[in-house]
């Protein structure tokens, strides 16, 4: 379970999108939400979208792996459907909070790598946000307000990466995936063939 945290605007989106588009060993991990859906979201690929009495059903259930609010919403990971994922050898990408992260290292931890992005500066940071253009000033700050809190957890990870240049951390972030695949514990079926190799 390969997870990315960051502030809004630094660049997470970017990069995670562009693991999934060139390392096809990796999928996103799709959350629940009861936030309302987005134009040109797709139910079971962007998100599962559900109301809020169904999503506290499954809180109740067990059936989440971790689950936070954000900015009023709530988000969710489907355990059963990761824990099939991960012992049929496939990867996960996550996209998601400090909580988040907390809660899946908590009940996961042989199985999570933890990258947190940083902006190169607050100031960059309230510029990316406000170049956007798609959210008020009022949500920019919010967002900002938020920044701060997030950055505090930065040594809550694994690695850290300051994303000043996109392509240099891209190049970093996907050096971490590929050095993780490689840890002994995560190469499967290497027992077995060392096993042949000593015969």
């Amino acid at each position: 379970m390969f997870i990315l945290s960051s502030p809004s605007g630094t660049g997470k989106t970017t990069i995670a999108r562009r693991i999934l588009t060139e390392d096809g060993e990796i999928r996103l991990s799709v959350s629940y939400t009861t936030r309302p859906q987005r134009p040109g979201e797709v139910e079971g690929r962007d998100y599962y979208f559900v109301e809020p009495r169904e999503f506290n059903r499954k809180v109740e259930a067990g059936e989440f792996l971790e689950w936070a609010e954000v900015f009023g919403h709530l988000y969710g990971t489907p355990k059963a459907e990761i824990k099939a994922g991960l012992k049929s050898g496939q990867d996960y990408l996550f996209d998601i909070d400090w909580q988040g992260t907390q809660q899946l290292y908590q009940r996961m931890e042989v199985d999570v790598v933890r990258v947190f992005l940083l902006p190169p500066s607050i100031d960059e940071l309230e510029r990316r946000l406000s170049s956007r253009g798609t959210d008020s000033a009022d949500v920019v700050a919010a967002r900002m307000s938020r920044a701060r809190s997030e950055i505090s957890h930065w040594d809550g990870y694994d690695y850290v990466v300051v994303n000043d240049d996109i392509d240099a951390c891209f190049a970093k972030v996907t050096g971490i995936l590929h050095s993780e695949r490689m840890r002994r514990a995560r190469q499967t079926g290497l027992v077995d063939f060392v096993r042949e190799l000593m015969r």
